[in-house]
């Protein structure tokens, strides 16, 4: 379970996850009480704490947290939840994690709005960093995040998605996010030169995790996941155990597949198309891919000295590799 796995983690820093909360509290507090509530519920129910933690493991591999990591953590977790809020009304979603989402419960209008409103404060925060490379890192992962959605749409929109196009819009989906929390920790605390080592692991740390996302889209249940499953077949979002089938059956196949997944939601139907990814190999291709991953990640962290932190780090990566949903 990934709540006991974060918790468990959270233990070797707890003083420092208290003074995170304390920094995140602070970035997000306004006299608007509406704004109180809902940022109130989406920190609640949005929930895992990943990315902060990784800033602070970060930043304590070589060296001390300080000022700069927390609000560094609390800037990149903003960013987060901004894009998460965006992206149900987007996806059309109403539940996140077993909770119900905020477009659900507020309307897209405020979900939209309160996106707006943790962007601002992010921007906020990012301006008391006093860092042009802090400053340069963030920017480029707002850009990278927006960028990666809407490439997303377009290829959702003509079902064309390459696994060349599909690794490169989860690196700016997903890992740049995680990348950045890890990079910023690092910088935070240290002048050492292994920011490209633990930026890389940041970066395929977050491929496998959305790779592992890909097959509970495939073989997951909602009870497990808490997301829909099929979710991604419903918004036409080609992951890569279709994209790696697509590729390998006929013509013939391929175009029923295409036509099942454009116009037909049935039960059967998704059935039938879940049979043929295990029978062509799109589950076991993708396994493999996590699997290429996860020891890409844990290699990055070879150059760093032994420590309890770094032990943390892959941790992080084998949890990920191991876990269920």
């Amino acid at each position: 379970n990934i709540k006991d796995f974060i918790k468990k983690i959270s233990e070797s820093i707890n003083i420092e996850i208290s003074e995170y909360n304390q920094c995140l509290n602070e970035s997000i507090k306004s006299d608007v009480k509406l704004i109180n509530t809902i940022v109130k519920y989406i920190i609640n129910t949005k929930g895992k704490r990943m990315r902060p933690i990784l800033c602070i493991l970060c930043a304590k591999i070589e060296g001390e947290t300080n000022k700069t990591t927390f609000l560094s953590a609390t800037t990149v977790e903003l960013l987060h939840v901004a894009t998460l809020l965006h992206d149900d009304v987007v996806d059309d979603s109403y539940i996140r994690r077993g909770w119900p989402t905020v477009n659900s419960v507020w309307k897209n209008k405020l979900s939209i709005l309160i996106g707006d409103y943790l962007f601002s404060r992010s921007l906020n925060n990012i301006t008391q960093l006093n860092n042009f490379e802090s400053i340069k890192i963030l920017s480029n992962i707002s850009e990278r995040l927006s960028q990666g959605e809407i490439f997303q749409i377009e290829n959702a929109i003509n079902k064309n998605m390459s696994e060349k196009n599909y690794f490169k819009m989860i690196s700016d989906k997903t890992a740049s996010l995680l990348a950045a929390s890890c990079e910023l920790g690092y910088m935070s605390s240290t002048s050492n030169n292994k920011q490209q080592n633990i930026r890389n692991y940041g970066e395929y740390l977050g491929i496998a995790y959305q790779l592992k996302d890909d097959l509970f889209d495939i073989i997951g249940k909602l009870d497990d996941t808490g997301k829909v499953s099929n979710l991604d077949i419903k918004k036409n979002m080609l992951t890569l155990p279709y994209i790696h089938i697509l590729n390998k059956v006929d013509k013939k196949l391929k175009k029923n597949i295409m036509s099942k997944l454009k116009y037909s939601y049935k039960r059967k139907d998704i059935k039938e198309i879940k049979k043929i990814i295990l029978q062509y190999g799109g589950v076991k291709y993708t396994e493999e891919k996590i699997k290429e991953y996860t020891n890409k990640a844990i290699n990055e962290l070879s150059v760093f000295p032994e420590s309890i932190f770094k032990k943390l780090l892959i941790d992080c990566v084998q949890f990920n590799y191991n876990r269920k949903f």
